[in-house]
């Protein structure tokens, strides 16, 4: 090994260190899958990687001493010589991206351009190609599977809110269950007293059934819930609530609604009932229902009470023979 008198290594001519620089950045470039190619500023190909050749799918007799215009179509070799152009005339790196398609197939590359002077004193034009296709489907693997994780859990949102809404749901009649409807009526009754408002609360029984529905079984009577179900659902409105207490008796809590204008409204749910054809088995089959309405505060300002109340409205419909909507009475408050 040469050293100087001082005992120092002596430094690199430039176009040792120049080709020692080349011999890296090539070496760097293969090992991380690269392709590198040369061109003099007319755009002719002086070396072209292993790589490069690859992935264009020529070989170096077809890719070296040509210039773009030869080895790629028009509109593709427009693009690479006006990149090329303008590495030559800015003095840092040029970066750009490239798309085309060549036999069949799509390419993708990022490359990174710059001019640099060979000791000769030539100027030329270096390439670093990147081959961003694995890089692309990668990126489209990785939506994909956000896109099926997304779908998944929209899905897995859809099933959980069934699920707790069919546990708020009677199976047979599609109404609120009765653990469900006592929680809306608290947090009405509560409501209520806060703001001053009142409110209605209706019990509902279906009329003993007409032998025919009798002789039919329990299926018929399955098919008379579910029409009652459905009365009840579309003659409410969405901040109404309607529930299945047993086996004939339901409940309507009508928010917001007085005694008259509750009067009314189920006065029309009892003649739709009355007049509601439930076809069964080829057989036409009819039922009735007797309801009870009382509200809060006018007929009563507990909880208790008004259930109490609207239990004594029913009964009293029953007792006058059913398919018929009978008032609680109006609670009379002492003299003071």
């Amino acid at each position: 090994m040469d050293v100087t008198a001082n005992g120092a290594a002596p430094a690199l001519a430039p176009e040792q260190l120049g080709a020692v620089l080349g011999a890296a950045a090539g070496a760097l470039a293969r090992q991380r899958g690269e392709g590198v190619a040369v061109q003099d500023v007319g755009g002719r190909y002086l070396h072209a990687s292993p790589e490069l050749l690859r992935w264009l799918d020529c070989s170096a007799a077809q890719v070296l001493g040509r210039s773009d215009a030869e080895v790629f179509e028009p509109s593709v070799a427009a693009t690479l010589r006006t990149a090329m152009a303008t590495a030559l005339a800015q003095p840092g790196p040029l970066a750009s991206e490239h798309r085309f398609e060549r036999g069949g197939r799509k390419h993708e590359f990022a490359v990174w351009r710059a001019a640099v002077t060979v000791p000769s004193g030539r100027p030329v034009v270096v390439s670093v190609w990147c081959d961003l296709g694995p890089t692309r489907e990668r990126e489209q693997q990785l939506r994909r599977a956000l896109e099926q994780i997304e779908h998944q859990q929209r899905a897995h949102d859809v099933l959980q809110r069934e699920l707790a809404e069919q546990t708020r749901r009677d199976p047979a009649s599609g109404l609120f269950t009765r653990a469900h409807f006592d929680d809306q009526l608290r947090r009405e009754v509560d409501l209520s007293t806060r703001e001053h408002r009142e409110f209605a609360l209706v019990l509902i029984e279906i009329d003993p059934p007409p032998p025919v529905v009798q002789a039919a079984g329990a299926s018929a009577e399955q098919a008379i819930l579910a029409a009652t179900g459905r009365v009840l659902r579309s003659g409410t409105r969405a901040m109404d609530a309607s529930c299945r207490i047993d086996e004939r008796r339901f409940a309507v809590l009508l928010s917001g609604v007085g005694l008259a204008t509750a009067h009314s409204r189920m006065e029309g749910l009892r003649r739709r009932c009355a007049t509601e054809i439930v076809v069964h088995e080829g057989q036409p089959l009819s039922f009735s229902a007797a309801m009870g309405v009382a509200s809060f505060p006018h007929t009563a300002q507990t909880q208790p009470a008004l259930v109490a109340a609207c239990e004594a409205a029913l009964a009293e419909a029953r007792r006058r023979g059913g398919n018929q909507v009978t008032l609680a009475a109006i609670r009379r408050d002492p003299p003071g």
